[in-house]
C-alpha cells in the first residue's frame, strides 16, 4: 500500500486536492471554516467547522462533483507571501486560521497562501500548477474530530480523500482498499467470534471470544512445545512490580511515555510492567550459576501492558494490553553467535509452518550522533553491533541496517513481515543486551573460577500473540488452515428425521481427536451450508440417506465447490496428514 506522506509526488498532490476539497465544500456552505489539511500515510483530510451540520454519505458525494467541476475548470494555483498582519486581516472571519496564524514564530515575517480562482488558503505549501492535476480524486471516508484533538473542544466534521496522476492509478488504490477491507483482522474477528471490545472494559483491552481464545491456545501450545524440544525453560512472573525495578533495569528512564501511570500502594510504588526483561533478570540472580549452567533459556508467555494513545489503537494489532512470546537467554560471550543463530533458525522454521514468505531482515543500531538515549558505553556497543553483523554474514542472510533504532540497552534484529495489503510490521526480534546484566549485577562462575558478567539475547519468535494472531486472519482472510481452525469439522445431517443419528455417531468419533459441530437445527440444507462457509469452516460433512447406508462420510473443502465421499477411515488420515503438514486451507 502506497505511503502518501512519504512519496514526494502524491505528498505534493494530495496537499493540493485537499485545498480543491476545501474549495469544494466552501461553495456548497459557504459558513465553513477550516483548521487544518495535512497529508497523512493514508492519504489526506481536512478538519471543517460546518456548524450544527453533520456529514452524510449523500454529502460526499455532492462535494465529490462540485470537486470534479472545479477541477475542470482548471484554474492555476498561485502562491502569495504576505505579512503576518496580512494574514491576520485576509482571514480575519476564520478563527481556526486566526490561531494558527497568531501561534506562528515571530521571527516569520513572511506568510505563504494559496489561491485557485475564489479560493485562498493559508498554507506553506508546495503545490501543483492547477486545479486541473488534481481530477483523478477519491472521497474516501469521514468522521468526526475535535479542534486541536482535545475533547474539551467542539467536534468538526473530517473528510479523507486520495488523489492519484492518473486514472489507473486511482482505480488500482480503490481495489487495494477494499480487498484491506476485506482483511480488516477487525471484520474477520467480528464474523468469526474471535474477540470483543468494550469500552465498559477500556479502550485497546481485547476479551477472546470461546474461538479466539482456543485459536489463542493453540498458538501458545505450538510455540511453546517448539521452545521445550530447544532447551527452553518457562516460567511465570507478574504483571506489574515496584517502580524500583524498572528504575534499576532503566526502563523508567528511557521508556517512561509508553508506561502506564505509577500507582502508590501503602508505602511503596507500583507500575504496570511494560515489558519481561526485569522480572526475568531478578529470577536469574535468584540462583548461583556456573558456565555449566549457561546458556540458560527463560521463556514466558507475559502479559504485559502500554500505553498506546487511543488514536493509534487499532483492534488487536495495537492493544493497551498483549501478550508477550517472550525469551531471555543468558549465556556466555562465547555462546552469542550459536545462540543467535538457534533463535534465526527457530524464527525460519516457524515461518515456513505459518506458510509466511514475505519478510526481511532488519539490524537496528545506536545513532553515533545520539549517544543520550542509549546506556553509555561505547566499547559495548562497538562489540555487540560488530557481532550482530558478523553472524548475520556467517548465515547468509541478507539485511538492512537502521541507524537510531536500537533499544537503549543494545542492538537487535527485527524480522519485518509484509502483510497481503497495508504496511510492513515487526513480528520478529532478536537483541543482544551486555547492559541489564550489569545494571542487576547478575554472574556466573567461569571455567577459571572467575566471576563473569553474562550476555543475555532478548527474543520473540511471535512477537505478540495478540499481533500475531491480527496478522494471520489478515493474511488468510480468516480462512485458517485446519491445525489452527477454532472449528475443523461442521456436521450437516440432511434431514434430522432420517439422518441425525448417523450424524451424532460421526460427531461424537470425530470430537474425540478434533474440534468438531453438529449442525443439527430444522433448517433448510442450502442455508446451513451457506453459513458454515461464511464462517470459513475447513471441512463440511454433508450426511444424507447414502452415507447413513454405506457408512461413509461426505464432505465439502474450504473454498471447494466439489463435494466427495469417502471411507470415514480415509477422511480421518486425510485430516490427519492435513494437519501434521500444516497445509494452507487456501493456497
Amino acid at each position: 500500500m502506497v505511503n502518501f506522506k512519504e512519496d514526494k509526488e502524491l505528498n505534493v498532490l494530495n496537499h493540493s486536492c485537499a485545498h480543491l476539497m476545501a474549495q469544494a465544500v466552501k461553495h456548497l456552505y459557504p459558513e465553513a471554516k477550516f483548521w487544518v489539511g495535512p497529508v497523512v500515510e493514508e492519504g489526506f483530510y481536512y478538519d471543517i467547522d460546518l456548524g450544527d451540520k453533520v456529514i452524510k454519505e449523500e454529502d460526499i458525494a455532492a462535494i465529490e462533483r462540485e470537486m470534479k467541476k472545479i477541477s475542470k475548470d482548471g484554474k492555476r494555483i498561485v502562491r502569495h507571501e504576505i505579512s503576518k498582519e496580512e494574514a491576520l486581516e485576509m482571514f480575519k472571519d476564520d478563527p481556526y486560521k486566526i490561531d494558527l496564524i497568531s501561534r506562528m514564530d515571530e521571527n516569520e515575517q513572511v506568510i505563504s497562501c494559496y489561491s485557485q480562482g475564489d479560493f485562498t488558503d493559508l498554507c506553506r505549501g508546495p503545490h501543483v500548477e492547477s486545479v486541473k492535476e488534481c481530477k483523478y480524486f477519491k472521497l474516501i471516508k469521514f468522521s468526526g474530530a475535535y479542534w486541536k484533538g482535545d475533547s474539551k473542544n467542539k467536534m468538526l466534521q473530517r473528510i479523507y480523500g486520495v488523489c492519484f496522476p492518473t486514472e489507473e492509478g486511482l482505480n488500482e488504490h480503490l481495489r487495494m482498499l477494499e480487498e484491506a477491507k476485506e482483511r480488516d483482522h477487525r471484520k474477520i474477528g467480528k464474523d468469526l467470534g474471535i474477540y470483543m471490545l468494550s469500552d465498559l472494559v477500556g479502550k485497546g483491552l481485547p476479551m477472546y471470544l470461546p474461538n479466539g481464545f482456543t485459536l489463542w491456545n493453540i498458538l501458545e501450545n505450538y510455540i511453546r512445545d517448539k521452545e521445550i524440544k530447544r532447551g527452553y525453560v518457562h516460567v511465570q512472573t507478574p504483571p506489574l512490580g515496584n517502580v524500583n525495578l524498572y528504575k534499576t533495569s532503566g526502563h523508567l528512564d528511557h521508556y517512561k511515555d509508553s508506561m502506564f501511570p505509577i500507582m502508590q500502594v501503602e508505602d511503596e510504588e507500583y507500575v504496570l510492567r511494560p515489558m519481561n526483561c526485569p522480572h526475568h533478570m531478578v529470577m536469574y540472580a535468584n540462583d548461583l550459576h556456573s558456565y555449566k549452567d549457561l546458556p540458560l533459556r527463560i521463556a514466558e508467555i507475559a502479559r504485559d501492558c502500554r500505553y498506546e494513545a487511543s488514536g493509534a489503537l487499532k483492534g488487536i494489532e495495537r492493544v493497551r494490553t498483549f501478550c508477550q512470546n517472550d525469551c531471555h537467554i543468558f549465556c556466555t560471550p562465547e555462546q552469542i553467535e550459536d545462540e543467535f543463530k538457534g533463535v534465526i533458525d527457530l524464527i525460519l522454521e516457524v515461518y515456513k509452518e505459518l506458510g509466511l514468505k514475505n519478510y526481511r531482515f532488519e539490524l537496528s543500531l545506536r545513532d553515533p550522533e545520539d549517544k543520550v538515549k542509549y546506556h553509555q558505553d561505547d566499547e559495548m556497543w562497538e562489540k555487540a553491533e560488530n557481532a550482530l553483523r558478523k553472524i548475520m554474514d556467517d548465515l547468509n542472510i541478507p539485511y538492512v541496517e537502521k541507524i537510531g533504532e536500537a533499544a537503549f540497552y543494545g542492538p537487535k534484529c527485527d524480522v519485518q513481515v509484509q502483510p497481503a495489503v497495508g504496511n510492513e510490521i515487526t513480528l520478529s526480534t532478536c537483541q543482544i543486551d551486555f547492559c541489564l546484566p550489569m545494571k542487576f549485577d547478575l554472574s556466573y562462575i567461569d571455567k577459571d573460577g572467575s566471576k563473569k558478567t553474562p550476555v543475555v539475547l532478548h527474543r520473540a519468535i511471535l512477537g505478540s500473540i495478540d499481533r500475531a494472531i491480527a496478522f494471520y486472519l489478515e493474511e488468510t482472510k480468516g480462512a485458517l488452515p485446519l491445525w489452527l481452525a477454532p472449528n475443523q469439522i461442521n456436521v450437516i445431517p440432511v434431514n434430522n428425521q432420517y439422518h441425525l443419528d448417523y450424524s451424532k455417531e460421526l460427531y461424537n468419533k470425530l470430537r474425540e481427536n478434533y474440534r468438531v459441530t453438529l449442525d443439527d437445527r430444522e433448517e433448510k440444507l442450502g442455508y446451513k451450508m451457506r453459513e458454515s462457509v461464511i464462517k470459513k469452516t475447513p471441512y463440511t460433512l454433508i450426511i444424507g440417506q447414502n452415507e447413513v447406508d454405506n457408512k461413509t462420510v461426505s464432505y465439502r473443502r474450504y473454498g471447494s465447490e466439489e463435494t466427495k465421499t469417502v471411507s470415514y477411515e480415509e477422511f480421518v488420515s486425510m485430516i490427519n496428514k492435513e494437519i501434521e503438514d500444516k497445509e494452507l486451507l487456501v493456497k
